[in-house]
């Protein structure tokens, strides 16, 4: 028998059982989908673009097909559909996209890493919306430094309160291309803004071998599969968690073998899920049914949340040559939140609206020109601006299960409720705002994609798509669904203790986005990997002292 099971063994789980397995525990990882090889896994061109057409024809992908990742990716690092169904209901879409194989939806990561700081931490002690986080960016400080030296991210110390440096960077971060550095100095005169280099991952190269390190094969699960330690386990559908009824400890999971259908039980006096923030929702929820689990807040599925955004592409006046560049989640760039920070502004001041919370905006510019006869401005620099907007974590937005639906495995699949609110509605609008004044602190102009560069063949799809429309994209798009199962202070607050328990079944760890109270701004991979991080070596140590 394992000392530990994770589910899941994405960006979380990787990190899981890399803590678990140097904590000396024995880790069995159990993923639903394949294990594929790095060839397999990446593709290559035309066969992904044949597949591509196959799948959105189909229907078997229609939703993915709404978000841009999915035209640069092999089609085959996205869930069938048909075998994956979800509900929403009638006129209020959740575009959610999931990736069932090893290595999870890290294989699609953009790779930002950015940190959260107290600014977002303490939020709701700030407004009085929501439920605190009961932790603190000094408790995952050290966990950030170690993911930061582990998976070799870029970056550089800027000195803002409101995002704490990556102090265990060892890359320096990419130069910013002579447009943004045009931009920084524009908006710093003009708006007094600050632009930095973005934080994370540059684009793989040949040498890095086979897998990118942004994910989890070429970073945590890497490592912890090196240990000698962990067992992987792949096409394992997990029904749920069993709960012993006289102890309130967890047994262990119930899980399905994707092909033959064959039921199993694995056991292990730990387990830690790790399964993507709603697919996780759907195990507990599914667990409350079946399985024994006790939860007493009664929040269990309440609060989920994704990020709000609004987008631009724009064109400012010519600029040097770049020279080699890359459009990576290092190479760019971040005007980071500057609303709504109390005491945490830069400088003592600070800018507060008519919303609660704030948001950054991503951009990059010089970082994807396509040749010079393809462009309507020869001579322009052309960019684009991403807002990055924190959604409040309301009960009203939740996930519970299906009473009717099943999937391929006949497991009850998850009903999905979220729509934004005036808060979210009121922050786009200063977003696109902001956006406009950016763009004209430079002398550029904002214009439609399709108006910037000649796009034959796609230029209709590129004009229809969720990513041009005007105002935001439905929940779902930014792929950075969090909360349902929050940590907090007391069990009547939250579904989880500080350290990730569930509170009466404290051999239970959630450990990805559905642990989070509130979303933040920032791009939540890293701050959930190092949650789980600290999580399971609270929790490793704990076991071996018998105190678990």
């Amino acid at each position: 028998m394992s000392d530990a099971i994770v589910v899941g063994s994405g960006a979380s789980g990787g990190v899981a059982a890399l803590a678990l397995a140097r904590a000396g525990l024995q880790v069995l990882v159990l993923e639903a989908g394949p294990e594929l090889s790095a060839p397999r896994a990446f593709g290559r061109e035309p066969a992904n673009s044949l597949k591509r057409l196959a799948a959105v024809s189909s229907g078997r992908q229609s939703l993915a097909a709404q978000h841009p990742g999915y035209w640069k990716a092999n089609p085959d690092l996205y869930v069938d559909e048909w075998q994956n169904p979800y509900s929403t209901p009638d006129g209020q879409p959740f575009l959610w996209t999931r990736g069932r194989q090893v290595g999870g939806k890290s294989l699609t990561w953009g790779g930002i890493t950015l940190r959260l700081s107290d600014a977002e931490f303490q939020a709701a002690e700030r407004d009085g919306h929501g439920r605190p986080w009961p932790i603190r960016h000094a408790d995952l400080a050290p966990y950030y430094e170690q993911l930061e030296t582990l998976l070799q991210i870029h970056g550089q110390c800027d000195g803002l309160p409101q995002l704490p440096d990556p102090t265990g960077a060892p890359q320096p971060a990419l130069p910013l291309t002579p447009a943004e550095q045009h931009l920084q100095r524009c908006i710093q005169r003009e708006l007094n803004l600050p632009l930095i280099p973005s934080r994370g991952f540059a684009l793989r190269k040949p040498a890095d071998g086979p897998w990118p390190r942004s994910c989890s094969q070429g970073g945590a699960l890497k490592a912890a599969l090196a240990t000698g330690r962990v067992q992987l386990q792949s096409e394992a559908v997990v029904s749920h968690v069993e709960v012993d009824h006289r102890s309130g400890r967890a047994k262990g999971v119930e899980w399905i073998h994707a092909h033959s259908g064959q039921h199993h039980r694995s056991q292990a006096p730990l387990v830690v899920l790790c399964a993507s923030t709603i697919e996780s929702l759907r195990l507990l929820l599914h667990s409350q049914q079946v399985g024994g689990l006790e939860e007493v807040s009664g929040l269990l599925g309440q609060g989920l949340m994704d990020h709000v955004s609004a987008s631009c592409f724009f064109a400012l006046p010519e600029q040097a040559p770049p020279g080699a560049t890359e459009l990576s989640g290092a190479g760019s760039c971040f005007i980071p939140n500057t609303v709504n920070l109390g005491e945490l502004a830069p400088g003592g001041g600070q800018e507060t609206t008519d919303f609660l919370r704030g948001y950054g905006l991503w951009c990059g510019i010089q970082r994807f020109d396509p040749p010079q006869l393809l462009k309507r401005q020869a001579n322009a620099a052309v960019g684009f601006l991403i807002g990055h907007g924190e959604v409040l974590a309301r009960p009203e937005n939740r996930v519970t299960l299906h009473r009717e639906r099943r999937d391929a495995w006949g497991l009850p699949i998850a009903h999905i409720d979220c729509r934004w609110s005036t808060n979210e509605q009121r922050m786009v609008q200063h977003m696109q705002t902001r956006m406009q004044a950016v763009v004209n602190s430079a002398g550029g102009r904002i214009a439609p994609l399709a108006d910037l560069f000649v796009m034959p063949l796609i230029e209709p799809l590129v004009r229809g798509s969720l990513a041009m429309a005007p105002g935001a994209a439905p929940p779902g798009y930014y792929i950075h669904e969090l909360g349902g199962a929050p940590m907090a202070a007391s069990e009547t607050e939250g579904v989880l203790n500080p350290w990730n328990q569930v509170w009466r079944t404290p051999n239970l760890l959630v450990c990805d986005g559905s642990a989070w109270p509130s979303a933040g701004w920032q791009s939540p991979t890293l701050t959930t990997m190092a949650l789980s991080w600290r999580a399971c070596a609270h929790a490793a140590a704990a076991l071996q002292r018998g105190e678990l």
